[in-house]
């Protein structure tokens, strides 16, 4: 199996829980090569405090270099001086290239044009209407609690980190659909409800009759 390559933009403030499922699987089961940018290169820090030192700028990136190209969540999307990748967008699209966008990154898709005609999910439509720039694909928005892949385009709200590394591992690795399924039901495993409709976490033992 040809080693894939996977890119994450980062930048400040990203939401630590969004790429952590997909980097991990992707290099301890399917041997990925993973490297982080940012802009101008530099460290960042998470929404928890930790801090990223990346391989590289994004202002430098070639879609010859990797084969997907996720662009991580990041409250500092919403504001006017959010990093503008438009170019680094069209450019992965353009080169046939997998770009996943989850959570906040999926305004600077919005702003790159990539969902005017491609089905897509967010953490809203009125969060896209409200900080997507001259968004013009509403038409096309599936209003999902799960990632949404359309071609080459994955897109998730923040809360779906496992279905969005999931998605991007099933479009790296056709072959592997079984074990990547099994990946996804292991992350589900805590939030399924048992027959009563009840959260396992919420079930207590009986007490034993006196």
């Amino acid at each position: 199996m040809a080693t894939k390559r996977i890119t994450a933009l980062l930048i400040d403030a990203f939401a630590d829980w969004e790429p952590a499922l997909l980097t991990a699987a992707a290099r301890t089961f399917f041997d990925a090569d993973i490297a982080h940018v940012t802009p101008g290169a530099r460290e960042v820090v998470s929404a928890g405090g930790m801090r990223v030192r990346p391989q590289g700028d994004v202002a430098g990136l070639d879609p010859r270099d990797y084969d997907a190209l996720v662009v991580i969540g990041s409250s500092q999307w919403t504001e006017r001086w959010a990093p503008n990748v438009a170019p680094q967008l069209r450019a992965a699209m353009q080169a046939g290239r997998i770009v996943g966008v989850i959570c906040g990154a999926t305004l600077a898709a919005a702003r790159a044009g990539l969902l005017d005609r491609r089905a897509h999910t967010s953490n809203s439509l009125e969060f896209l209407w409200e900080h997507g720039g001259f968004y013009g694909g509403a038409a096309r928005y599936v209003d999902s609690p799960r990632a949404v892949r359309d071609g080459t385009l994955i897109s998730a709200p923040g809360s779906a980190p496992a279905t969005f590394a999931a998605a991007v591992l099933a479009s790296l690795y056709p072959e592997q659909g079984e074990a990547i399924a099994g990946f996804e039901a292991l992350c589900a495993r805590e939030h399924r409800e048992d027959a009563a409709g009840s959260p396992h976490l919420a079930r207590r033992p009986r007490r034993r009759a006196a």
